[in-house]
């Protein structure tokens, strides 16, 4: 359930970044503030979406210790 929440906070990021983007575009803001904030609202939701519990390995016991 957190993580619906958290996808959910970063998906509004993203939108709100590109929006910021858009006003860009169209010089109202400085393209060079924007282009960083979406890149890196995009990156941090596809890093939220893509941590998923992975599989590491099976422990193995030392024989000799």
């Amino acid at each position: 359930m957190k993580k619906h929440i958290t996808l959910f906070i970063w998906g509004l990021v993203v939108l709100i970044a590109f929006c910021l983007n858009l006003f860009g575009l169209m010089h109202l803001i400085p393209l060079f503030i924007t282009m960083p904030l979406l890149f890196v609202s995009i990156f941090g939701f596809l890093a939220t979406w893509n941590s998923r519990n992975q599989f590491k390995g099976f422990y193995q016991k030392r024989m000799w210790q």
